[in-house]
């Protein structure tokens, strides 16, 4: 595979940074957006899509209650979702699709598994990664990508540096809502409602058999009722933690 210079540059970097920091620990960078000027606050939902189907309950929700959403969405959840797309590009006003992935592969550039996912493994297959979800979201029509946001939220140092060093932000949160879309409707409701302005909150939009989106619909509505204005991610100011915003 022939790859362009700057890509090769990019690469050269990341073995660089690995080399000096081979054992460095796992990241899992913070998020957070300007506070609200006035009012009762505001939040960010991201939301991510790996793979798998959609959950219409939180889609609807969010259709039916005007509540904006960041959605990160995998080239392999775009293959198998085309309604739920053209349902998204329908609301442009509500919706903003960023970067997941290619094939939902942690953005770590050493051989490793995080929480049993095997992660890409080396600088060209974190870069792999990234551009292949790009190319995919291309194939939509929308616009490129400003967002990414790796598989299991979690990065190796040099995998932060060399994204960003492709022109990507790259989207932490401080708000766990559904745990993996593992927890229960109750927890996941909780968890979310009890969101505070300038907090960015993750969840999952691919898992429609899960408990958890019941919760994140109960939730949204809790944080909507209160008054809390939802925006998304290129709506707001973001700064994150471990360079992977500045």
């Amino acid at each position: 595979m022939h790859l362009p210079q700057k890509h090769l540059c990019v690469i050269a970097m990341s073995v660089a940074l690995i080399s000096s920091a081979h054992g460095a620990p796992l990241v899992e960078p913070t998020l957070h957006i300007k506070p609200a000027e006035s009012g009762t606050g505001r939040v960010a939902l991201t939301l991510d899509a790996c793979g798998g189907k959609t959950d219409t309950r939180i889609l609807s929700a969010l259709v039916d209650n005007k509540i904006p959403a960041t959605i990160f969405v995998t080239g392999v959840w775009l293959k198998r979702n085309a309604e739920a797309v053209a349902i998204m590009r329908a609301h442009p006003d509500l919706f903003e699709l960023e970067n997941h992935g290619g094939r939902h592969i942690p953005a770590v550039d050493t051989p490793r598994k995080i929480y049993g996912i095997r992660s890409a493994g080396s600088p060209e297959a974190v870069l792999a990664e990234v551009e292949s979800g790009a190319a995919a979201l291309a194939t939509t029509g929308e616009p490129a990508p400003k967002w990414f946001r790796g598989a299991t939220a979690e990065y190796s140092p040099s995998a932060i540096a060399m994204i960003r060093k492709l022109g990507f932000k790259i989207a932490g949160f401080s708000i766990n809502g559904d745990g993996g879309s593992l927890l229960g409707a109750k927890e996941t409701a909780r968890r979310i409602a009890a969101a505070k302005d300038g907090d960015v909150i993750i969840s999952h939009i691919n898992q429609p058999t899960h408990a958890a989106g019941e919760g994140v619909v109960q939730g949204l509505l809790a944080l909507k009722d209160k008054g809390m204005t939802f925006v998304r991610l290129d709506d707001a100011d973001g700064t994150g933690n471990h360079g992977t915003t500045d």
